[in-house]
């Protein structure tokens, strides 16, 4: 598997972790299917944005990949999916009420 394909799996996972975070805030909270959801694809854009920004998060495929591009991963997937929550749990909410 490439090492593109386990970057973003690894971001997918950790954004939708942080949108969890992020909802557990109950003005944020889209309900845990959708705090997954939104977290995972805020992680993934968020993520893969990230990687452009900063190339050294992508790893080397034929070295495996290190920690440092994990670590990387996990925090700007966890950080993009938790903001992309917030924004949208806070706009669902502000527009409910």
């Amino acid at each position: 598997m490439s090492s593109t394909i386990i970057n973003l799996i690894i971001q997918v996972i950790a954004g939708a972790v942080g949108g969890n975070a992020a909802g557990a805030v109950k003005d944020m909270s889209l309900g845990p299917i959708g705090n997954s959801i939104v977290g995972a694809i805020g992680g993934g854009v968020g993520g893969q944005i990230l990687q452009a920004l900063i190339p050294a998060l992508t790893g080397d495929a034929a070295a495996g990949l290190d920690a440092g591009a994990i670590i990387g991963n996990l925090v700007g997937g966890g950080v993009a999916g938790a903001v992309l929550t917030g924004i949208v749990g806070l706009i669902k909410n502000k527009m409910a009420a």
